[in-house]
């Protein structure tokens, strides 16, 4: 509906106007039915309109400009106020001529003439009743016709459609209002009130936005009812343009107005950061532009660096994006591309650090050393990776961070133990919420340098899911081949861990992927000596302790003897961790002493060691006697270091049958069973006569049966105790023995050949026999461990028996038929 006519809507009545007063009362059914039985003059002056159609009982404000029109409002106004009012067929006409202008039209009372003051006249006119142009009279001074007035037909009083129609025109009316902005609310009360059911109709097909044309269609018809139907049809349309078009308007504005809360805020955030001494968003990128200078990026990094930094520019600070490419671009900033620490190559100082700091495992400071003598003299000599594999506790992690300090490297170490997704590390891409580098990445930039000592603890202890294999991702990262470029998902750049010194490090090497193994140069480490274990003891761990619990050495102090007897009566283990709490315990009890001031030995005794820590838990196995038959002294290697176990054999009658107990693997079950035959097989060459071994059971036990027990290396042991028994023959006192056997006899060499010869030492064993091809393995051993052994190596079983046994015979022995 227009908004012009809507407002301009003063006065609806026929009543005498009076030029005075401000407000016209609306038409009532009594004016309607005064205007209806007005009689038309045969003869009007015409007046014709540009651009609207007056309606009968319609007021609208007319703006007079040509010469003709204001004449004829002139002469009307002094006479008798009534005048024709046509629309024109053509508004851009300036002077129209009876053809120009339509043949319907409304006969209007002048109510009001206004004079501007540019000349021009503003006239309020009341439509009256239609007419219908008879012909023509008069063109000058202005036009003048005869008419005819058009019946007008309404419905009955009882037209229930009709009351229908209108009451609709009246609702779409109301809700136009209420969609339309440019119409104010007070027209619903105008519309409420009207009353006369075609003035109703009148009135809104005047202020609809119609063209010209359409109105004088809609004045045109004649049956009130089809008028009325064909104003709601064109209301419908109007409505639904006004809500389609302030469905769009909402939508623009919504948008607009989130653009604009999201700009104020962030003006304010801006504000509130420089108020509180932070950087905006702008001095943000600056930073990250001037830190971008002092990098040594190649091209392809610098263009990524460019290019996503644009990009960073263009996003808005409260995107959820905004904060990962922040954070990506940080990542570039902070990656140390480059930039390489100097290398230390004094090798004599870099082994006293190795000395210092570790005591024994002279085959790691030697691959050390070797290696820094290479890369002293090549320069450009790519790192080694170095797995060190060997039980808990026996230095396989510290010795990385001795090795970065003898070399004068950064030191970072991350732990494998349990990792089992493959973005650990190679990092997420960068499309998912919270990703991040991988953490090889993100320790290369917690080291700040390109060639670090990088420990990977615990690579055996790699597990998968499904959510990839990271021993696979690491095939990339340890090889030297391809690690000039490694591919983090998130960093999408390829990064050069050529130069980084990868140690890994291991307690059991066949968890560990074929392919990672194989990339790999293995270093094996034994477990300590007792010996190595003390002086571990004194030198660095009782130091290390009283300076954690807040004591002195003059405070308190310990001897050789003391330290040996807590590594033997209350420790079994390879490494030194479970000595090193025994002995934080003691102090722990004498740092309660000094906190109370109680009396307390400042040099510790055997007695103050069992008082702490209670009686010996762990005793020192010693070898057997010789007066039994069938008991001979093996050696076994365990996770744990040494240890020496006992094979016991027994015959009673029976039918040939042979029995093992003890909680024996099945390779052990198996080197018993070749011993028999091959005792069998040889029986007269040992002296056994044939049936005494079909005629009697025999039954061997290795005591300690709640330990697993298994391997080849007890096989010639059992073969001298079911000789002994066999025989009845002593074995030799303080003896020992380890290795496998075949069918033939022959004797193959082992492996703990160390582990073993320290276990030997420690129960007192004077001889060991073994595989003449383990002799390589005693010969690396330090000669002050081997001192007072004597070792018999051997290539036969004959050769095994020959320094085995003795021709005496046992006490009591049996006399087998």
């Amino acid at each position: 509906m227009s908004h012009q006519k809507i407002i301009t809507l003063d006065n609806l009545s026929l009543q005498e106007f009076d030029t005075e007063t401000e407000l016209i009362p609306l038409l009532t059914p009594e004016d309607e039915e005064e205007m209806n039985n007005e009689e038309l003059p045969s003869s009007i002056a015409i007046l014709p309109l540009r651009n609207t159609v007056l309606f009968p009982g319609v007021v609208i404000p007319i703006s007079a400009g040509r010469d003709k029109s204001i004449k004829l409002i002139n002469d009307a106004h002094t006479a008798g106020k009534v005048i024709g009012v046509v629309a024109q067929k053509n508004e851009e006409d300036e002077d129209p001529s009876k053809n120009d202008i339509h043949r319907i039209g409304t006969v209007a009372r002048i109510l009001r003439v206004l004079k501007m003051p540019d000349g021009n006249i503003t006239v309020i006119l009341q439509g009256k009743k239609r007419f219908e142009i008879d012909a023509v009279t008069a063109e000058k001074p202005y036009l003048k016709a005869t008419i005819k007035e058009v019946e007008e037909k309404r419905p009955g009083k009882h037209d229930t459609e009709f009351f229908a129609i209108v009451e609709s025109i009246k609702e779409l009316a109301i809700q136009i209002i209420k969609e339309s902005p440019n119409i104010p609310t007070e027209a619903t009360f105008a519309i409420k009130n009207i009353e006369s059911h075609s003035f109703l109709i009148n009135f809104v097909s005047s202020n609809m936005n119609l063209t010209v044309k359409e109105k004088q269609d809609l004045l045109a018809i004649n049956i009130l009812k089809e008028r009325a139907l064909e104003t709601l049809r064109f209301m419908n349309i109007e409505l639904q343009r006004l809500e389609l078009k302030n469905d769009i308007q909402s939508k623009v504005r919504f948008d607009l107005d989130q653009q604009q809360r999201e700009y104020f805020l962030h003006q304010q955030m801006k504000t509130i950061q420089e108020e509180l001494g932070g950087v905006s968003h702008e001095q943000e990128i600056d930073d990250m532009r001037q830190k971008a200078k002092s990098k040594k990026w190649d091209e392809k990094t610098h263009a990524t660096f460019e290019k996503e930094l644009s990009k960073m520019q263009r996003m808005n600070p409260q995107a959820p994006d905004f904060g990962i490419q922040r954070n990506y671009l940080e990542l570039l900033l902070e990656l140390p591309w480059n930039e390489f620490s100097k290398d230390n190559f004094d090798l004599k100082r870099a082994q006293k650090i190795l000395d210092r700091d570790h005591f024994g495992l002279e085959d790691v400071k030697k691959r050390m050393i070797e290696h820094l003598a290479v890369l002293k003299l090549r320069k450009d000599m790519k790192s080694p990776i170095i797995c060190l594999t060997g039980p808990p506790g026996v230095g396989k992690t510290s010795i990385g961070k001795s090795v970065a300090e003898a070399l004068g490297r950064e030191y970072v170490r991350i732990s494998l133990g349990g990792l089992r997704d493959e973005a650990e590390i190679r990092g997420h891409r960068k499309t998912y919420i919270g990703a991040m580098p991988g953490r090889i990445i993100q320790s290369i930039k917690k080291a700040g340098t390109s060639n670090p000592v990088f420990v990977l603890d615990e690579i055996d202890k790699l597990s998968n899911s499904n959510q990839g294999d990271p021993s696979s991702a690491l095939l990339e990262v340890l090889d030297p081949e391809q690690n000039n470029a490694f591919y983090d998902n998130f960093l999408e750049l390829g990064f050069d861990l050529s130069k980084v010194m990868f140690i890994a490090t291991s307690n059991n090497m066949q968890t560990i992927q074929p392919a990672l193994r194989d990339r790999m140069e293995v270093i094996k480490m034994s477990g300590y000596t007792i010996e190595e274990k003390v002086e571990i003891a004194r030198q660095h761990l009782f130091p290390k302790q009283l300076k954690e619990h807040g004591l002195t050495s003059k405070q308190l102090t310990i001897g050789k003897k003391q330290l040996e007897k807590i590594v033997e009566g209350y420790t079994r283990e390879s490494g030194v961790r479970g000595l090193e709490n025994k002995i934080a315990q003691v102090i722990r009890h004498a740092a309660k002493s000094v906190a109370m001031e109680e009396e307390y030995n400042v040099k510790l005794t055997d007695e103050d060691i069992i008082k702490v820590l209670g009686a010996p838990r762990m005793a020192r196995d010693k070898s057997e006697s010789n007066e039994v038959a069938g008991v001979v002294t093996g050696l076994a290697w365990t996770n744990v270091g040494g240890d020496i176990l006992f094979i016991e054999s027994l015959i009673s009658k029976g039918k040939g049958t042979m029995t093992m107990t003890g909680n024996l693997g099945t390779v052990m079950k198996e080197s018993a069973t070749i011993a028999l035959e091959y005792i069998k097989s040889n029986a007269e060459i040992f002296g056994i006569e044939p049936d005494i071994i079909s005629k009697h059971n025999i039954h061997i036990h290795i005591p300690e049966g709640a330990t697993p027990k298994d391997g080849p290396s007890a096989g010639i042991a059992m073969l001298t105790s079911l000789v002994s028994l066999l025989t009845q023959r002593k074995i030799k006192k303080n003896l020992a023995m380890t290795g496998e056997i075949t069918l033939r006899g022959k004797v193959l060499p082992v492996g703990g050949i160390k582990e073993k010869i320290l276990a030997a030492k420690r129960a007192n064993i004077k001889e060991i026999i073994m595989c003449v091809e383990n002799k390589q393995d005693v010969d690396e051993i330090k000669a002050e461990y081997v001192a007072g052994l004597t070792f018999h190596y051997v290539r036969e079983m004959s050769e095994v028996l020959k320094y085995a046994l003795t021709d005496e015979k046992v006490k009591n022995a049996k006399v087998l038929q």
